[in-house]
């Protein structure tokens, strides 16, 4: 789907069953909207399971686990990456395991739609370049994703 300016697509995995992505997408442009992003941009989402993040997280993290959430940001997209022209600036891919959502929207008494946005709105940030390496930068990453829950109407606890 194109918003205005941005091209967000949404890629659910044949194993993780029906998602309704419209909220997925809402929850992307809108964090998008809210870091200022002038310049159309692209950002791929993909919800999967624990197999595939467990791997994603071996392969490019070195801990071998399932996660949640890993972004992916990237500008090997050939020689339209950098946007320019009609085309869009490409961030990078967002991919979500549907049974950590799962686990943490009960643990957090919220739905699993309500957790999959705050995956998305925290993976986009990672896009955005915030991240929460330290204190300082956890505050500041959790402010906003709490900012852009807020916008979207979305009352989940946030992850300590």
């Amino acid at each position: 789907m194109r918003s205005k300016r941005h091209l967000i697509e949404i890629h659910v995995e044949e194993q993780v069953g029906a998602v309704d992505t419209k909220p997925l997408r809402k929850a992307a442009v809108e964090t998008l909207t809210q870091a200022a992003v002038e310049e159309p941009c692209e950002v791929v989402i993909v919800v999967s399971d624990d197999v595939a993040l467990r791997d994603l997280n071996r392969r490019f993290r070195g801990i071998d686990r399932p996660t949640d959430v890993l972004s992916f940001a990237d500008d090997t997209r050939g020689p339209y990456t950098g946007g320019g022209g009609r085309f869009p600036q490409y961030l990078g891919d967002v991919v979500i395991s549907i049974d950590r959502a799962r686990v943490q929207a009960e643990a957090a008494g919220g739905t699993l739609e309500q957790e999959l946005q705050l995956l998305v709105v925290h993976g986009v940030l990672h896009l955005l370049g915030l991240d929460h390496a330290d204190d300082t930068e956890k505050a500041t990453m959790w402010a906003a994703q709490a900012h852009i829950l807020d916008v979207l109407g979305v009352d989940i606890p946030l992850p300590e």
